[in-house]
């Protein structure tokens, strides 16, 4: 017998016996058969080894692959946030419903030249008559001074601005007469609204007022987006606005330009529907909205859905204490709000100091 096949011989004796104590005869038979066949010893490796080796690659690649798989998933949630972030920057509220943004200004247009016709006769129906009193105790609030300019913006019909210029052709009459002009400017987006104003402007003598017009306040109509108005920076001593800006698409732009036009000083007021926190008027509130007001729409008016959509835009609005914190964040001072009738409306007041 060779040296060769001597060495490999007792190699494989010793081998057998240690892989026979430890690794299985299967082991054994893999040794035997590398052996006999005259390959290299070393670069054969017992299955419990192989199975090891596999078993931590497999286990290696489950990992990397769950890694790989958690961070798609978390890429994928990532991207879809981001989307319904930018989605949401995009669109607004029309009632209960999300419509884009560039679409809401043309849907409240519809609404409003809808309604206009019978606007005052549903005002009077849908809040029993409140509306006025409302309307009445928003302007005593307010500050009359000769020669000042008063804005309304979505003032429409000119139901805020009548009592103000009557207040202020008052207050003219008691002044030195070396006052600027007064004015008082009724804006608002929907041209149909305007019509309606002023043809009870004309009504009422309040468009020609008949009295000293060097010292009496003008009445003016402009059709005009409270997002964009016509005027100069710091032109107005007075902004109001009253039950519109839930109508507007972007209240924060809305409150931005009134902060613009007014002069230093100026004061804004808003009336508003608002919200009820106390109960049983919340409740009682809540079903006479939705039952009652979209159905006496439909038969004075022949609208309901408009209706529907002047109700719902009162749930969507902001809460009292967040539409201050909104006036702040534009730039107005000395923030606050009264609730009335329970927060059916509320009233909001700031300045630009």
């Amino acid at each position: 017998m060779s040296q060769r096949a001597m060495s490999s011989s007792s190699l494989r004796r010793l081998l057998l016996r240690r892989l026979s104590d430890g690794g299985g005869s299967s082991s054994a038979m893999m040794v035997s058969t590398t052996l006999n066949n005259d390959r290299t010893l070393w670069y054969s490796r017992p299955p419990s080894w192989s199975s090891s080796s596999s078993s931590s690659r497999e286990a290696s690649t489950t990992t990397k692959r769950s890694g790989e798989e958690k961070s798609t998933s978390g890429d994928a949630k990532k991207k879809n946030k981001d989307e319904d972030e930018e989605e949401e920057q995009q669109t607004t509220s029309f009632g209960y419903a999300s419509v884009p943004k560039t679409k809401k200004e043309s849907l409240v247009r519809e609404v409003f030249a809808s309604v206009a016709p019978s606007y005052d006769v549903m005002n009077d129906l849908m809040s029993v008559g409140m509306h006025r009193l409302w309307k009445d105790y928003f302007v005593h609030k307010l500050a009359i001074f000769p020669g000042m300019t008063h804005l309304d913006v979505a003032g429409g019909t000119g139901d805020v601005s009548f009592r103000v210029l009557k207040k202020l052709r008052k207050v003219d009459r008691e002044g030195t007469g070396k006052e600027a002009k007064s004015r008082v400017i009724v804006s608002d987006i929907n041209p149909a609204m305007l019509k309606v104003g002023e043809k009870r402007a004309e009504q009422k003598g309040l468009k020609n007022p008949g009295f000293d017009t060097k010292t009496d306040a003008e009445l003016e109509f402009v059709e005009a987006n409270a997002e964009k108005l016509p005027f100069e920076d710091e032109s107005v001593d007075q902004y109001t606005i009253a039950f519109g800006l839930r109508n507007v698409t972007n209240i924060d732009i809305a409150l931005r330009e009134a902060h613009r036009v007014l002069k230093k000083g100026g004061r804004i007021s808003i009336l508003e529907f608002s919200h009820v926190q106390e109960e049983p008027l919340k409740s009682l509130y809540n079903f006479y909205s939705f039952a009652a007001i979209p159905t006496m729409g439909q038969i004075v008016a022949n609208d309901r859905k408009s209706y529907q959509y002047l109700v719902e835009s009162i749930r969507k609005f902001p809460k009292q204490e967040r539409l201050c914190d909104i006036m702040r964040g534009e730039g107005f001072s000395s923030v606050d709000f009264e609730n009335i009738t329970g927060g059916i409306v509320a009233i909001h007041n700031g300045y630009k100091l």
